[in-house]
């Protein structure tokens, strides 16, 4: 297995009961531009607030009807961190692996700039997974207008990494790296790790940030700028 067989580390979304003052956090602490709010989240009883940092995302997604799987999860473990979406050369050879481990897809959407996999969190581990393409490489339509088809402007910085707390690191590492065909800790630019705990959640996102050092809390995620 190489060590990012084509695969990144492109959107990390955190969910939040309240959306206005996570994202405004987000924006202020991380020195972001305008946020981009995606009407098509509705589908999932959801409002959202999309951050470009560099060519890499951040997202904030909070319930806007009762009775959502976002809804349901932040009634059992609050604000905190949600799914991770990642971006394949190959994106056929990746749905057919995680096919053929049993992981079930809960969502699925083919455009033809972009296209989009859930996969179900109870047979991946952790969080909530996306396997994701885009075409050209550089957009994403998830950011909005301006990276729809093409490459857009993000805040300086970028995501780095980011650290999930699960029951067993090293038994779901190895899930993950099976179905994303890659180290899961040697990801092109970017990284996902596991710790030890019962969160089964994101805990941690790294992210540069220029002229910063240091851990902040936001949306009950800690922040590593560097």
């Amino acid at each position: 297995m190489s060590a990012d067989a084509g695969v990144r580390l492109r959107q990390a979304v955190l969910v939040a009961r309240e959306l206005a003052p996570v994202s405004e956090q987000l924006r202020s602490e991380l020195q972001l531009g305008e946020p981009f709010a995606d009407p098509g989240v509705g589908a999932f009883g959801l409002r959202n607030a999309v951050y470009a940092i560099g060519d890499t995302f951040l997202e904030v997604v909070s319930p806007s009807e009762a009775d959502t799987a976002a809804g349901r999860y932040l009634d059992r473990r609050g604000d905190g961190g949600y799914m991770v979406i990642f971006q394949f050369a190959d994106l056929d050879a990746a749905r057919a692996r995680a096919a053929a481990l049993g992981v079930r897809t809960v969502w699925q959407l083919d455009l033809p700039d972009i296209s989009g996999t859930h996969l179900h969190p109870a047979d991946t581990g952790g969080a909530i997974v996306s396997l994701d393409r885009a075409d050209p490489p550089g957009s994403w339509r998830w950011g909005g207008p301006d990276w729809t088809g093409k490459a857009g402007n993000g805040a300086p910085g970028a995501i780095r990494g980011m650290t999930i707390e699960v029951a067993d690191p090293p038994s779901t590492a190895t899930r993950w790296g099976e179905f994303l065909g890659a180290d899961p800790r040697e990801l092109e630019d970017s990284y996902v790790a596991f710790e030890a705990g019962d969160a089964d959640r994101i805990v941690e996102i790294e992210v540069h940030v220029p002229g910063r050092q240091e851990t902040i809390e936001i949306g009950g995620v800690r922040f590593k700028l560097t």
